[in-house]
């Protein structure tokens, strides 16, 4: 078979793509066209929605406040300075006695009264004076330096009030088993049960009973 000239053999390739791109295209599908119309669809312009939002913020804005609720007029200040002086207010209070022998009235305080002994003071190894505890309570003993007299009278009008919660009967018998004369117990005249000591300088006690 005789073998074509070159330039027939391109020219009939050429022919043929040219007649299948001439050829009619096949419809798409509905789905497809659908979607390729949605993203042709132009988006809404930002310009408008921000303006629609502006003009709502305009409108809140333009709506009047509520008024303020009426306020109470305010209460006059009161002055606080104190009309009179400050009264004393204490945490503590206790008593310091002189004694004319120490060791005797310890022994009278702790022996026969049941107190205990809180501190001791001595002077150039000499026992000068002492803190008595009973509960909360405190009494001091320091002994007289007779600075003033022998003939120093100790315990005139004086006399010790304590209150407990413990039996008097047995405060008393203790008392009096270390020699210690007791009055009581008995009824005071406003209405409480007590008993009285002294001790041996003169100073009065007197223990009654918490209501």
């Amino acid at each position: 078979m005789p073998k074509q000239p070159k330039e027939l053999r391109l020219g009939s390739s050429k022919s043929s793509r040219s007649a299948a791109e001439s050829k009619p295209r096949a419809p798409r599908p509905a789905a497809q066209a659908k979607s390729t119309a949605a993203r042709a669809r132009p988006a809404a312009p930002t310009e408008a929605r921000a303006s629609a939002k502006t003009t709502r913020t305009k409108a809140r804005a333009a709506k009047p406040a509520p008024p303020p609720p009426a306020q109470a007029p305010a209460a006059p200040r009161r002055d606080r300075r104190r009309k009179v002086p400050e009264a004393l207010r204490l945490r503590a209070l206790s008593a310091a006695l002189t004694v004319g022998d120490l060791e005797r009235s310890i022994h009278f305080y702790v022996e026969g009264l049941g107190f205990s002994v809180k501190e001791r003071w001595e002077r150039d190894g000499r026992l000068m004076g002492v803190m008595l505890l009973a509960g909360t309570c405190e009494l001091g003993l320091s002994q007289d330096d007779w600075a003033k007299g022998r003939d120093r009278v100790k315990g005139v009008g004086v006399r010790l009030y304590a209150e407990t919660a413990q039996s008097l009967e047995v405060i008393a018998t203790r008392a009096r088993e270390h020699g210690i004369a007791v009055q009581g117990p008995k009824m005071a005249s406003w209405g409480v049960r007590m008993v009285e000591v002294e001790d041996p300088d003169g100073f009065k006690v007197t223990i009654h009973r918490a209501r």
